[in-house]
């Protein structure tokens, strides 16, 4: 500005129009430098706050998890026996114990102070022999009693607002009624007890005292015309060695069993008819010299947790081999301790769990990312019962110091590992580690898979097969126009592909989705015989010019003008190859490219595939490459041709030595700048691949890439969740993939000035 302000004081004391015009010359060529470098500096600004908005939003994902003490008491109404289970409800702000004399201790958790006393509706004179958890989620669990009888309870909380204060009520119900089920038919008592409730069938699985493993299930069976429905009872005896069972787990579902000594022999019973119980699968599932200590499913059911004696927590699940044979499988291990791991508990949403060992040292661990999370030292004495809050951001240890200790945790996204994101995981319910995106699901037990890998696979992929399509035509195009087409038609040529650019990708992506790919599939032999009849016949007619066309007609056709004559040659070309393509499939394919492929080679097909991507998004990628390069082309001094020329090179010497060498810095910039074209384009590849993030090399095979899975999942992901600052990321290495690629871009195209700028 103060430059600015010297000339309009020299203006004033110069009158002269031509001194006028010139310092008003200055005024806005200074005006337009300060412009120009105020808006290059916006545009780095831009770009740098972009980046940082990006890491902001990522950052979260890999702070580390941590955890608080909040309070430490006596245990509440300790005269009331020992506690069996812990359990808090999902508020974190009501606890409830129950103990081995039947009774049911609600208490505040943050100050252990008692809010309701139960008694469990237990027969007299009968004792508790047995006690397990039904239901993480429904509050249940079940006693198993000295005659053979066992009690369902429940621990529920009604939430009120009385003059807009949140209040908590406890309470216990029984879902299938107060009085006890007869479980063993002997009267025995059940040393050792599991329990599962389902809408219609509630199954028990006992260990009794005389040394037999017993399934007894009640089923609802629907009476007609409006009549009470009656529970059918199932009784089976498991052929297993009872005194060996030390833990028994029922799966939510009621078809699968597993009954595991402290030895390591965990046994699989298949009990989806429940009158014939099969025995599926025995495996040892601990190394030598190790017991189990703890067991317990994760989230879902569809894994097992075995804690040993050496501090080792090991996931067992069920996998299918080769065969579509079922087997336990074990996924993967952690090694928690030094000392026995006394109890587990799973997550109720998540695929992670909690741990303790037998000196009070507590370790919060997530499975699928294979991440210690939380280790902390929480009690002095050996553990009794350890529970987990609905939410996970809260537990209680007791210890055996009759004392309660309350801790806060802040775990918000254990799932994220820079294995889970990059490498191969091993999940449940699959044969082997893969890489898989699949955030969403309709079951409440799935688990969120979030690698990344797949859609930077699918990124290079599709960008790949565009540039495969789009650089040659485009370079091939470029060079013709600038270098050997006469300038009356360049003057329609180039206008007219560089409108091609201003085609809405969108349009390009409806019709590749919904015109492209169905044509494509339908005739897919003709597009295979148009590759390679139409350069035939190309050549085939540029060889009867030469051989066998009079020269007087030859030279009637002006120069530059030659690539008019090849339009009705490659329409001809072309309607041959697609009349020539319906026997050539009859002859070589059996009348079926698409079934021959899948028959013969293995190879499926897609209709939405790489081969629709790279024809689609090539046709958009093709007015940047050819318009940058066709410039670069046009711009070279014509000295240097026509020097050349006059050396005694011919046209095509010139353009390979002189002029594709001169031109190569612009040239490189266009392959470049059409490179970050195709890995930043959105709707394209969002309507013509299927969206399917697949990790396969076959053009008939669809993907997904990271722009279409950030334009699908943003609008559906909860704000600050996990998916959502997942998505945030794969924005975060889309723009690092375009800023090293433009980076290198630049080095390369200033070395290559560097080097041919003296020609």
């Amino acid at each position: 500005m103060a430059d600015i302000t010297h000339i309009q004081k020299n203006m004033s004391s110069t009158l002269t129009p031509a001194g006028y015009y010139q310092r008003w010359r200055l005024i806005k060529d200074t005006l337009a430098r300060h412009t120009v470098v105020v808006g290059g500096l916006g545009i780095i600004g831009a770009i740098v706050l972009i980046f940082f908005y990006l890491l902001y939003a990522v950052f979260p994902l890999f702070l580390p998890a941590h955890s608080e003490t909040v309070a430490s008491y006596s245990v509440p109404e300790k005269s009331l026996g020992k506690t069996l289970l812990l359990a808090e409800e999902e508020q974190n702000e009501v606890g409830v114990r129950f103990t081995d004399q039947g009774k049911a201790v609600f208490f505040a958790v943050k100050t252990g102070k008692t809010l309701l006393n139960e008694s469990i509706a237990l027969p007299e004179n009968t004792q508790v022999t047995s006690f397990a958890q039904g239901d993480f989620a429904n509050g249940i669990v079940v006693y198993g009693l000295s005659d053979g009888r066992a009690v369902v309870v429940s621990h529920q909380y009604t939430l009120s607002y009385p003059n807009n204060v949140r209040v908590i009520t406890p309470s216990i119900d029984y879902p299938l009624g107060k009085e006890p089920l007869l479980i063993d038919n002997k009267g025995k008592a059940l040393e050792k007890i599991a329990f599962k409730k389902g809408d219609d069938v509630s199954t028990f699985v006992a260990k009794t005292a005389d040394q037999r493993m017993i399934l007894t299930s009640f089923e609802k069976k629907s009476a007609m015309f409006g009549e009470e429905p009656t529970l059918e009872r199932i009784d089976a005896e498991l052929k297993t060695p009872a005194k060996d069972v030390a833990y028994i787990l029922i799966n939510k579902d009621h078809n699968n069993l597993y009954l595991a000594s402290s030895t390591g022999l965990l046994s699989y019973f298949d009990i989806g008819d429940k009158a014939a119980p099969v025995l599926k699968q025995q495996i040892n599932v601990l190394e030598a010299g190790s017991k189990i200590t703890s067991m317990d499913f994760l989230n879902g059911d569809l894994s097992v947790l075995v804690g040993d004696s050496h501090g080792v927590i090991s996931q067992w699940s069920m996998i299918r081999d080769a065969k579509n044979q079922s087997a336990m499988q074990k996924l993967r291990f952690f090694k928690a301790s030094e000392n026995p791991i006394i109890a587990i508990n799973p997550e109720a949403r998540r695929k992670g769990f909690i741990a303790v060992d037998s000196t009070g040292e507590v370790g919060i661990y997530y499975t699928t990312s294979e991440r210690e999370l939380i280790k902390e030292s929480v009690a002095n004495a050996a553990p009794v019962a350890l529970a987990l809050s609905p939410r996970a951001n809260s537990f209680l240890l007791e210890g055996a110091n009759n004392q309660i200790h309350v801790w806060q945790v802040e775990n918000e996204h254990p799932e994220i590992s820079i294995k889970s994101l990059w490498q191969k995981v091993w999940y449940e319910s699959h044969s082997e580690p893969e890489y898989i995106w699949q955030s969403s699901s309709a079951s409440n037990d799935f688990e969120p898979k979030m690698s990344l890998t797949p859609l930077v696979f699918g990124t290079l992929k599709a960008a790949f097969y565009a540039m495969l399509i789009a650089t040659p035509l485009a370079l091939m195009g470029a060079i013709y126009t600038a270098y050997f087409m006469a300038p009356a038609m360049r003057l329609y040529v180039k206008p007219g592909i560089e409108l091609m650019g201003a085609l809405p990708t969108v349009i390009l992506g409806f019709l590749a989705g919904l015109w492209l790919a169905p044509m494509v599939e339908l005739n897919l032999a003709a597009l295979f015989s148009l590759l390679m009849f139409l350069p035939l016949s190309v050549m085939l007619f540029a060889y009867c010019w030469q051989r066998f066309l009079p020269k007087d007609y030859k030279e009637k056709v002006p120069e530059g003008w030659d690539a008019a004559i090849l339009v009705p040659v490659l329409l001809l070309g072309a309607w041959l190859s697609v009349q020539l393509s319906i026997p050539l499939e009859n002859l070589f394919f059996n009348g079926n490219m698409r079934s021959w492929f899948s028959h013969e080679l293995g190879i499926g097909y897609d209709q939405r595939n790489a081969l629709i991507v790279g024809l689609a998004m090539g046709f958009a990628v093709i007015p940047t490459i050819f318009s940058i390069a066709e410039d670069a082309i046009f711009s070279v001094p014509k000295h240097l041709t026509i020097g050349s020329l006059a050396l005694g090179a011919t046209p095509w010497q010139t353009m390979v030595r002189v002029v594709l060498l001169t031109a190569s810095p612009g040239i490189f910039s266009a392959i470049m700048i059409g490179l970050g074209r195709a890995i930043g384009e959105t709707m394209i590849v969002l309507m013509a691949t299927g969206n399917t993030p697949v990790m396969d090399l076959s053009v008939f095979q669809g993907m997904r890439t990271l722009s279409a899975n950030i334009g699908v999942e943003m609008p559906e992901s909860e704000v600050d969740s996990t998916h959502y600052r997942v998505l945030f990321l794969a924005a975060l290495v889309l723009f690092m993939f375009t800023f090293v690629f433009n980076t290198l871009a630049e080095v390369i195209r200033q070395r290559l000035r560097q080097k041919y700028s003296s020609l």
